[in-house]
């Protein structure tokens, strides 16, 4: 590992490059800012050779990109391409995206927004349930979406006029573009021909790692130790908790090796929490996970204020005992057949299309009794928002303070995305990690008030004095 070799001095810097790249798998010349590609250079060779061997991961770096090709074990749902407002991309903006790279593969070096809508609009109408109708406002401001997720990668940059302006009124605004054709083509790398595909299973890693046996038959997992670790590493860096009890038993054993989260650490600089149900990563610098917690914001703050009243009510040796069960199991059975179902079989070739392989999120292998969670009903987790919205609510967003049924949805759903809970019917289940955030302190710092000036009653607040409540 190159890692290990690289002088204490200089090893700050070859993690920040680790995990910039680990972070954004596309980094360019503008995005995610101007130092990060000159830092990966410098790096080029040391990451190549890491990532290969800790993820099986291929970097590759040119004067104007750095593309880290990554290595899919399972489909994540909450992996999505979000706009500029941090609003997550549906359908249609996954289409227009998809339809604005393939017109700006064919286009020259400039391009204007109207010209750009009308290819899109001209290929959607061969795709049955696609369109863009420039004379619709959603539709346009979904495709203005896809185009500013581009422009902010550096596919393309804005050398005159404003895409809002167009998607407000296409008959007076227009925006003009400069095209990147290195970016475009960094951007779609697929590690298979789409056309040959007839499931979204065969872009798992899976297919590509197993390799059939002298019967013809490929296993369900590769055998392999190094590919097992480099799972469970991958797992690491991908996952905010790793919790032994979803692992098989040679990922369990795996995860368990002190080397095996030792070698990310050295990496990636982030610190690993081991707990006897799992590990989790710690990002103290906060710029590798693409959501802080706890953060700022209403529903941040009150999911971490959630979080320490389950903890409590868990360990309340005062409360009734709580239901224990098992976690659901995880299935992205129902979300592979969605994707499958919109694959148009007028697209693929047959003759070359691959048989899709086993579901690779199937039930592991034999292992311990699955682990027990305490039941939080929703309920209770209802009557504990409302406590909190009476007891902070004055500090809270105003959209929020009328709104206590949106801001729990919200709380617990990020609660669930960090792995910190987990959805089940009729509540949640509080998960191990939650633990982390018990004991949750809260400190109010109220403004002082503005004297009044020219009375005789006027007293200036000491600034040496704290503002606390």
């Amino acid at each position: 590992m190159r890692a290990r070799e690289i002088p204490s001095l200089a090893l700050d810097s070859y993690q920040r490059a680790a995990r910039i790249i680990l972070s954004n798998h596309l980094v360019t010349q503008t995005y995610p800012d101007r130092i990060a590609l000159p830092l990966l250079r410098r790096w080029a060779t040391e990451l190549r050779e890491d990532l290969l061997e800790l993820f099986g991961y291929r970097l590759e770096v040119t004067e104007t990109t750095a593309r880290l090709f990554t290595v899919t074990d399972r489909l994540d749902p909450t992996a999505a391409a979000r706009t500029g407002t941090d609003r997550t991309f549906d359908r249609h903006r996954y289409a227009y995206m998809a339809l604005c790279l393939a017109a700006l593969g064919r286009a020259g070096n400039q391009i204007t927004l109207s010209e750009l809508a009308d290819h899109v609009a001209a290929d959607a109408t061969q795709i049955d349930g696609v369109e863009l109708s420039t004379e619709r406002a959603a539709d346009r401001d979904a495709f203005v979406d896809a185009v500013g997720w581009l422009a902010a990668r550096g596919a393309i940059a804005l050398a005159d006029g404003d895409a809002g302006g167009w998607a407000a009124n296409p008959s007076a605004g227009e925006a003009l573009y400069d095209i990147d054709r290195s970016v475009v083509v960094a951007l779609f790398r697929p590690p298979r021909a789409l056309q040959h595909l007839t499931s979204i299973r065969g872009l798992l890693a899976g297919p590509e790692v197993q390799a059939a046996d002298e019967d013809g038959i490929v296993p369900d997992r590769p055998t392999d130790p190094r590919e097992t670790a480099r799972r469970v590493r991958r797992a690491l860096v991908e996952r905010p908790v790793v919790y032994a009890d979803e692992l098989d038993d040679d990922e369990r054993l795996q995860l368990a090796l002190p080397r095996t989260a030792a070698d990310v650490e050295v990496l990636t600089g982030l610190a690993a929490e081991r707990r006897a149900e799992g590990i989790a990563l710690i990002d103290t610098s906060g710029r590798m996970s693409d959501l802080r917690f706890p953060s700022t914001g209403t529903v941040a703050q009150v999911a971490l204020l959630l979080a320490g009243e389950m903890a409590d009510r868990v360990l309340d040796p005062d409360a009734s005992e709580l239901v224990r069960v098992p976690a659901p199991q995880t299935r992205t059975a129902a979300l592979i057949d969605a994707l499958d179902g919109a694959i148009p079989a007028a697209g693929v070739f047959q003759g070359l299309a691959e048989a899709p392989s086993d579901d690779p999120t199937s039930d592991p292998g034999s292992g311990p009794e699955p682990a027990l969670f305490p039941l939080v009903d929703d309920a209770w987790i209802a009557a504990a928002v409302a406590e909190l919205v009476r007891r902070f609510g004055r500090t809270f967003a105003a959209q929020w303070q009328a709104d206590h049924d949106g801001l729990r949805e919200q709380a617990v759903a990020l609660l669930d995305k960090q792995r910190l809970v987990r959805r089940a019917e009729g509540g949640v289940l509080v998960l191990p990690a939650l633990a982390r955030y018990r004991g949750v302190v809260v400190n109010v710092r109220d403004r002082v008030s503005q004297p009044e000036l020219f009375t005789d009653d006027a007293e200036l607040a000491d600034p040496s004095e704290p503002i606390e409540k």
